[in-house]
């Protein structure tokens, strides 16, 4: 009697023992089902509010690749963000984050370029990870000893400081003040600027780096007002020190006319300054007459989103296009993911356009090349991992900012 109850004792425990041992694993279990892409902005810091429609959008891009199948057999795609405040400790920070704490195989940004640099140089490069940044214009990323793992969707400061030269010349302006942030963004498209505004003719007045964040730039301004600029050309983030260079310079009479980049398209400044404030700025924009561009449009506003926010399209793309690239990878290794972004764009294949994800799995399973032609227009990388873009003039109008024409550097 007592050999029959301790074999099934014995079972009792097994049975015990096993079940404890598949709880205990299902927490594994669920994130080998899961495929993490990591996501890096300045969720704080002086682009803050210009944020959280560009995550939106490549969470959008995240969204259709789950509703429709999900990735890699099935699984689902998970996208992990964190915040890199727009600076290089930041984005060292982040990187450190997603690449070695939650171990994605793929980064969507920075943002701001200084993070996207960090990052780059500290965690992606030497990991083996590729970022995709939907907004980084630092021509300093263009020569980033990066192994092909450092690619953007945004056009580099090397072609808007071109454009936005032409611009400020073709508005009659022949001598203008320069003052820029202090950090990889503000020195590279101001430097840039600079370069072609004077090959045309232009007479710079004063030149002139900042520190961000600083209660008062008085000091500076009345410097930079010296030798009768005609305008103020402001290379820095709206929603930091460009605030409050442009109000003490109104206050201190100054300036009354002001030139900007993209990081100067925030609608704090209207805002805060009023309306009629006469400030044109210059920002990168997805391709005219692309389809693909209606299609996110159509979808974005679904979820809730405005299409014509900063970078949308292009945060959409670097979601888009990595997620593509890993089914195309067919795995999560992280080295096999820079060949397969190039495939997945290269010109010659059967064209994908936002949301066709479905189509896109069964054309890879089936043989196909794919070639993504996203929101912001076709992703013709070269061998720097550069694209080329267009470069859009906006102006404020009824206290926000509003696209006018497309803009040409020559």
């Amino acid at each position: 009697m007592n050999r029959p109850t301790m074999a099934a004792s014995r079972r009792v425990a097994l049975a015990a023992a096993l079940a404890g041992a598949l709880v205990a694993a299902g927490p594994a279990a669920a994130q080998q089902q899961e495929v993490r892409l990591g996501w890096m902005g300045a969720i704080t810091g002086p682009i803050a509010q210009l944020v959280p429609p560009i995550l939106r959008a490549s969470q959008l891009a995240v969204e259709q690749v789950n509703e429709q199948g999900g990735i890699l057999g099935g699984r689902r795609l998970t996208l992990i963000s964190a915040d890199s405040q727009c600076n290089a400790q930041g984005g060292n920070d982040a990187g450190n984050k997603l690449v070695n704490v939650d171990q994605v195989v793929a980064i969507v940004g920075g943002l701001c370029s200084g993070e996207t640099i960090a990052a780059a140089n500290s965690q992606a490069i030497p990991n083996g990870v590729v970022m995709v940044s939907p907004a980084s214009t630092s021509p300093l990323i263009t020569g980033l000893q990066d192994r092909d793992l450092i690619f953007r969707v945004v056009p580099s400061d090397a072609y808007q400081g071109q454009v936005m030269a032409r611009m400020v010349w073709n508005m009659g302006l022949r001598r203008v003040a320069v003052t820029h942030v202090n950090n990889d963004y503000g020195r590279g498209l101001a430097g840039s600027f600079r370069t072609a505004y004077e090959a045309l003719g232009g007479t710079i007045t004063a030149f002139a780096p900042h520190e961000d964040q600083r209660a008062s730039y008085r000091t500076e301004l009345a410097t930079l007002a010296r030798g009768n600029p005609e305008a103020l050309v402001v290379i820095a983030y709206g929603g930091g020190s460009g605030l409050t260079v442009i109000r003490q310079a109104l206050e201190g009479g100054f300036f009354n006319r002001f030139i900007g980049g993209d990081g100067m398209r925030d609608d704090v400044l209207p805002r805060e300054l009023g309306a009629n404030l006469n400030l044109v700025v210059t920002q990168p924009v997805p391709r005219e007459g692309n389809p693909g561009l209606e299609i996110f449009n159509e979808a974005f506003r679904r979820v809730g989103g405005n299409p014509a926010s900063i970078f949308v399209a292009q945060g959409y793309d670097a979601a888009f296009a990595l997620a593509l690239a890993i089914q195309h990878s067919g795995g999560t290794d992280r080295a096999r993911i820079s060949a397969s972004l190039r495939a997945v764009t290269a010109p010659g294949g059967t064209v994908i356009r936002p949301g066709q994800w479905r189509e896109a799995v069964a054309a890879l399973a089936a043989g196909q090349r794919i070639t993504y032609v996203g929101a912001s227009g076709p992703i013709e990388f070269d061998a720097n991992g550069d694209v080329p873009g267009n470069v859009a003039q906006f102006t404020i109008q009824g206290g926000t900012f509003v696209q006018g024409p497309i803009l040409s550097a020559n």
